[in-house]
């Protein structure tokens, strides 16, 4: 019987965090410490003109005033894009700060004041003066819109030879670009022009902009050609190879730790520009140099969900079954890079249709490039298709769950492989039920609360069963207690609890025996905390190294002559409360002290790396969700309320259900403020965002949350990876925006098609 994994464990980490203990990338003491402020540029495009730093480097406490001119050039040849783990041959392509005089977006970093102080490096950053040549810029992605490509690093639209091993190769950790596909099945067009139903609409989801509580940050500390540097980051092997490159220095003379990481979203996944901006100043000034983001600084220095343009038909018969579906996307990249999202990759998962195209396109802007934001693609490319559902349910007069159930793919219509699992159909059952869907009264405007409109809606989530390759390493004491350690991250999902129960579970030990450490470089190597991928994968290299201990123990114990465990295979025994045991008969064992003293051995110390099976190839491994939604509209202010969301998730096995159930609560509550309230804005005549703040740019508080139910429907799935988890922070919003719209619709009659679904759209 499981002692931890299952049962509700409050986090290792939470009285650290709490009390101040913990510390974040900008809390580590450093003696000699300088502080950097960053000046940000002031138009879109162009060269920079002039600069006059005369007054900053007089001001008090100033030590150097760093710009393009004196600036020396960071030449990283790989690019970060494509492989955040290692180097390759491809030119790095993501911005570098104060490199030239170019300007490639608003709000770029035009120099940084390094000072005694972070206020006087503040203070000096607004005495530089700097002036331009102005370019035209384009900043509208729907006035580039015309001139939309196909990505030139697009997924294969072919299957692959060897999925498994190309990802092996590839190292491509933060972006799930892992899923055979085809840009086209059957034929599309000719069933669109002859189904008897059919919906076509186009959606627009804003750029949004990460907000995590922690600003970014860093330390950066020279040691003659040896870097140290405290990074918030989601991926401290990626920052390594990103500085290494950078400085020309080998990989194992960068250190890069992240112990603790105050959220990130995805912000976090690719270096950023400022550790290299901090550790070129260090270097420069031969001392420590830190470096922090203002809120506004955020807003241009760590990429975006990008600006999304979608446009869906969908054909069907008059029984509802999906003859066709056409979802074609077209998203803003930048002048710098190419940045795309994958935002159609689910749709060729989700329902059961023989004709689909579903190409995706991107389109230059003067601005910074995008990046991976929480549930990137999915949660954009689903709420199209959620909302065309939808439509599709009232054009045909079917329940928009009927619709769902009627096309519900039992294999994956993409691959035609079984899934590992899929209790799809189970979470739209229990969903309905909890929420009361039979109630629900089909006609638009038909349901009040006194004056109140009152909209019932409902979407399906959907999200990959990713793993990726992942090491751990395990030293387990004589005396009992064991050190366990692997170079992931932990940007809140609760990381550290879920792998000690991991190494407690498979150790025989008590929660408080085992120590988890993580965010370092000098610890094996670990792909950066996205894509939900990080249970999976680093889970299941603990438990692997946990295990390799147990068989080495099963292998001493056997050299002598007496040993009750002799015969018995490693797959035979257990660790559990100091015994190494029998599991079809306990009382056979031998005390794990006693067999480690015999032998001379103080400690026993284990390296496991964990790949994905080859089993996997041979199914479709995703996890889903179903989301019912509640929304009351006032009918004269067009202000609308999420009043009830019931929230039922099919990921696989639920580790630990206290932090698993504040995950899915996180999930709805971002979903709430991705459909009714995030648009980061920006003045086209100028190029510039024009909230980079938290006053204007809105988020959801306490006030506009209300009822959230969450419920998981566990699946025994050993498919997927030995622990039979899948990841659910991504999942957990995937559904939520396009529910909501739908609720919005069904209480009010309009059908707002642009996010967020503010109150002018509604009046």
């Amino acid at each position: 019987m499981a002692r931890y994994i299952g049962k509700e464990m409050s986090r290792v980490d939470g009285i650290a965090k709490v009390t101040g203990k913990a510390k974040y990338a900008a809390e580590f003491q450093v003696s000699n410490l300088a502080y950097g402020f960053i000046v940000l540029g002031t138009v879109a495009k162009g060269t920079i003109k002039s600069i006059d730093t005369g007054e900053a480097e007089r001001a008090a406490g100033v030590i150097r005033v760093f710009t393009h001119l004196n600036t020396p050039k960071l030449d990283p040849k790989f690019s970060m894009v494509q492989a955040p783990s290692r180097a390759t041959d491809e030119q790095d392509k993501s911005f570098r700060a104060l490199q030239s005089d170019k300007i490639f977006f608003n709000m770029q970093p035009v120099a940084l004041v390094v000072a005694e102080t972070y206020e006087q490096a503040r203070y000096a950053a607004r005495l530089v003066k700097v002036s331009y040549n102005t370019e035209p810029h384009t900043t509208d992605t729907e006035a580039v819109r015309a001139i939309a490509r196909v990505p030139t690093q697009a997924p294969p639209l072919k299957p692959r030879g060897n999925p498994e091993e190309t990802m092996r190769t590839a190292a491509i950790e933060t972006q799930p670009l892992v899923v055979e596909h085809t840009l086209t099945r059957g034929n599309p067009e000719e069933t669109m022009r002859t189904a008897a139903v059919k919906v076509e609409a186009e959606y627009r989801i804003p750029i949004e902009h990460h907000n995590p509580i922690e600003p970014h940050a860093a330390i950066a500390v020279w040691q003659g050609d040896k870097l140290t540097i405290f990074d918030k980051t989601q991926g401290v092997y990626g920052v390594r190879a990103h500085l290494a490159s950078s400085f020309g220095v080998p990989e194992e003379n960068v250190s890069v730790l992240s112990p603790f990481v105050g959220g990130a979203f995805g912000s976090s996944l690719r270096p950023n520009y400022y550790p290299a901006l901090t550790a070129m100043a260090a270097r420069e000034l031969k001392r420590p140099v830190k470096v922090v983001y203002t809120r506004t600084q955020m807003f241009t220095g760590h990429g975006y969900r990008p600006y999304t343009i979608q446009k869906v038909a969908l054909g069907a018969e008059r029984s509802g079954k999906l003859s066709t579906m056409i979802h074609e996307v077209v998203h803003n990249t930048s002048n710098i890079e190419e940045f795309s999202d994958e935002t159609t990759l689910f749709t060729r998962q989700v329902y059961a249709c023989p004709n689909l195209y579903a190409p995706l396109k991107i389109t230059n802007t003067d601005l910074p490039t995008p990046t991976w934001m929480r549930a990137p693609g999915a949660v954009s490319g689903m709420f199209a298709l959620e909302c065309a559902m939808d439509e599709l349910a009232y054009a045909l007069k079917i329940d928009p769950l009927e619709l769902r159930l009627i096309n519900y793919a039992e294999v994956d219509p993409e691959s035609g492989k079984p899934f590992s699992s899929k209790a799809l159909r189970e979470c739209y059952r229990l969903g309905a039920e909890k929420f009361g869907w039979k109630k629900r009264q089909f006609e638009p405007r038909s349901m009040r609360d006194g004056r109140l409109l009152v909209g019932w809606g409902m979407a399906t989530g959907v999200w990959g069963a990713f793993q990726m390759p992942a090491a751990a390493l395990i030293t387990l004491r004589v005396d009992g207690t064991a050190q366990v350690a692997s170079a992931t991250s932990d940007i809140g999902p609760g990381t550290y609890t879920v792998m000690t129960m991991i190494a407690a579970e498979y150790l025989g030990l008590k929660l408080e025996q085992v120590k988890f450490e993580l965010g370092d470089t000098k610890f094996p190597r670990s792909p950066s905390q996205g894509g939900s991928w990080t249970t999976a994968s680093v889970g299941s290299a603990v438990r692997g190294a946990a295990l390799a201990i147990g068989t080495k123990l099963l292998a001493l114990a056997n050299q002598e002559p007496n040993s009750p465990l002799k015969g018995a295979a490693a797959a035979d025994v257990e660790m559990l409360d100091g015994r190494l045991r029998l599991k079809s008969d306990p009382s056979r064992f031998v005390n794990i002290s006693g067999v480690m003293k015999r032998n001379g051995l103080t400690a026993i110390t284990e390296t496991f790396e964990s790949r994905p099976s080859e089993e996997r190839e041979k199914y479709a491994t995703l996890a889903h969700g179903a989301q019912f939604i509640e929304v009351k509209v006032d009918p004269d202010v067009g202000t609308v309320h999420v009043t009830r969301a019931i929230e039922v998730t099919a990921s696989g096995k639920i580790m630990n259900p206290k932090a698993s159930h504040s995950q899915e609560f996180g999930g709805v509550v971002w979903g709430i403020g991705m459909a009714l309230q995030e648009a980061t804005e920006i003045d086209h005549r100028y190029g510039r965002i024009m909230n980079p703040n938290l006053q204007h740019y809105h988020v959801p508080v306490n006030a506009d949350i209300l009822e959230i139910e969450t419920i998981f429907v566990e699946e025994d799935d050993k498919i997927v990876n030995p622990l039979g988890v899948k990841g659910m922070g991504e999942l957990g919003m995937v559904g939520i925006p396009a529910a909501i719209a739908n609720a919005v619709f069904h209480a009010t009659g309009k059908r707002i098609r642009d996010l967020p679904i503010t109150p002018d759209k509604l009046l």
